[in-house]
């Protein structure tokens, strides 16, 4: 499907694009991870051009882990360029609707959908996918702009390409960056 079908105010979600998923510290960067950060940063602008709300979702890892919160991987990556004015919505497991505030917050947006970009395909994007799902919302995953580690028996690619198969199958509109921004 293409930009025009989305809802029209559906609220922009960018999981779990902390530093940790791109500064190589602890773990490789994520599965093509600048044009990620390029494209997750397009499809931002292009929300907040046409009204829409974002928010982020920031996985809080239990101590000693990367992603725990005041370690250096655990900051929202600050080259998407977050504005001051956009939630940070905290979760430790999965599924962002685990949060109630964060439910909330989608639920306080009034278009009954959601437009979902981040990382990791395979866990915490899935998981928020099914979650949305789960609510009754429409959801929208821009195809290009998620990502994830290769597994020991699966490529970081082929992960993505069947995430999106799944999420298709699911009934989930799928859109790449360039459709999506009109670039």
């Amino acid at each position: 499907m293409s930009a025009p079908s989305l809802m029209a105010k559906a609220p922009l979600v960018v999981i779990d694009l902390q530093t940790g998923m791109f500064d190589g510290r602890h773990e490789p960067p994520i599965h093509d991870a600048p044009a990620i950060a390029e494209r997750a940063r397009a499809v931002i602008d292009w929300a907040r051009r046409g009204g829409r709300k974002v928010a982020f979702v920031r996985h809080d890892g239990p101590e000693g882990d990367p992603l725990a919160p005041g370690e250096p991987g655990w900051p929202v990556w600050p080259a998407l360029g977050q504005a001051d004015d956009e939630p940070t919505f905290a979760k430790s497991v999965r599924d962002a609707f685990s949060n109630p505030a964060f439910g909330d917050w989608v639920a306080g947006q009034g278009d009954g959908g959601v437009v979902i970009l981040g990382a990791q395909s395979d866990f915490c994007v899935a998981a928020t996918v099914r979650g949305a799902i789960a609510r009754g919302l429409g959801v929208t995953v821009v195809s290009d702009a998620h990502s994830t580690l290769d597994s020991a028996s699966e490529s970081a690619e082929r992960i993505i390409a069947r995430h999106n198969d799944e999420f298709a199958e699911a009934g989930v509109n799928l859109v790449t960056t360039k459709v999506l921004v009109g670039g």
